[in-house]
């Protein structure tokens, strides 16, 4: 059963025994069965600003320049790499091609097998970066915590619990071409379960569980730092409202409301705004789609007037969640489903 309503301190020392499970079952992995994981998954920023290097692909290039310093003056055989680091089906051809696709490293054509490359000026200058991006504390917990969500939506979107043992045989976590710590871990747990974007389930071992607040995050493409500043203070709201077609109509707007029942808006105008983006790629006749479009208007209407009414935003809520269920054929519907429970239940709050 998950857990609610636990203060900062109790998310930290959850986090911190999570941490040290998650550090045991991945040592009894290993043993059992090395990690075998492929390094065409990327992680979801690059190590190197504008370099196109992220995951494996950084820790590739410092393994180069070591070998560099060991022979300066000859060709390195990249097929050694995914040997040493078992990785399995690389091609260590198309690692060494997507390198020199970069200008990060100069191929030795003449070899039929051409793997054998040699870091070219660029390249060099990005293992620099790399070597003082990983003294980027900020930058290491930012990446930890953007990698760690973006695995678990793309894991278990379903919000299936999960053994984040596993994140740490993925390439996002490395970064800057080294391994994560287990405190760089531990903080970006407690993170993501103190602003509501994963849960603790109590299982043994321990697992996490992406929320809907935490998938909303995923889906919106950006990380999650701007996603927990969104302006929130008081009884004052202020939502951002994306361009959308249909029951959502004009250019980008922001509304600012102050009202006396503390009702917060903001999660049934993101509601209405989402089933006015998504509701053609439904798959409902033109009737359902109309009538789901009025609804959500509705919605709006009322969530964005100067003082909203919890009875008639429960109303429009219930309405929206009814139809969606009638034609939950997609995930997009399945997700507008779990946004409409989550602003039924902050009015119960």
């Amino acid at each position: 059963m998950a857990r609610s309503g636990i203060n900062k301190r109790e998310i930290d020392k959850w986090a911190r025994d999570l941490v040290k499970e998650t550090n045991k079952s991945l040592e009894q992995a290993q043993r059992r069965n090395p990690p075998r994981v492929s390094a065409q998954i990327e992680a979801t920023s690059s190590a190197v600003p504008g370099s196109g290097v992220t995951g494996y692909l950084a820790r590739l290039l410092l393994w180069l320049d070591d070998r560099e310093k060991r022979n300066p003056a000859g060709y390195i055989d990249v097929a050694s790499f995914p040997e040493e680091l078992r990785l399995e089906d690389e091609d260590p051809a198309i690692l060494a091609l997507q390198l020199d696709q970069h200008d990060l490293v100069q191929i030795l054509r003449a070899m039929g097998s051409r793997t054998h490359v040699r870091l070219t000026d660029a390249g060099r200058v990005a293992v620099r970066q790399l070597k003082d991006l990983q003294k980027d504390r900020a930058a290491r917990i930012r990446h930890t915590t953007d990698a760690l969500l973006r695995w678990l939506f793309d894991t278990a979107s379903d919000q299936t619990p999960v053994n984040p043992a596993l994140f740490l045989a993925t390439p996002g976590s490395y970064f800057a071409g080294t391994e994560i710590s287990g405190t760089d871990l531990h903080q970006a747990l407690a993170y993501l379960a103190e602003h509501n974007l994963i849960e603790h389930i109590d299982t043994d071992p321990a697992t996490v569980a992406i929320t809907p607040q935490g998938t909303r995050c995923a889906l919106a493409g950006g990380n999650v730092q701007d996603h927990v500043n969104q302006p929130r203070t008081g009884t004052t709201y202020n939502t951002y409202l994306p361009n959308a077609k249909g029951v959502i109509i004009g250019e980008q707007q922001h509304f600012t409301q102050n009202n006396a029942d503390g009702v917060d808006p903001t999660l049934f105008v993101q509601l209405a705004g989402y089933v006015g983006q998504v509701s053609p790629i439904l798959g409902l006749s033109d009737t359902d789609r109309v009538e789901l479009e009025r609804v959500a208007q509705d919605l709006h209407t009322e969530a964005t007037s100067g003082n909203p009414e919890p009875g008639r935003l429960r109303q429009f809520a219930t309405q929206l969640k009814d139809k969606l269920l009638a034609g939950a054929t997609t995930m997009a519907a399945t997700q507008g489903i779990q946004m409409a429970e989550q602003a039924l239940a902050a009015l119960m709050q």
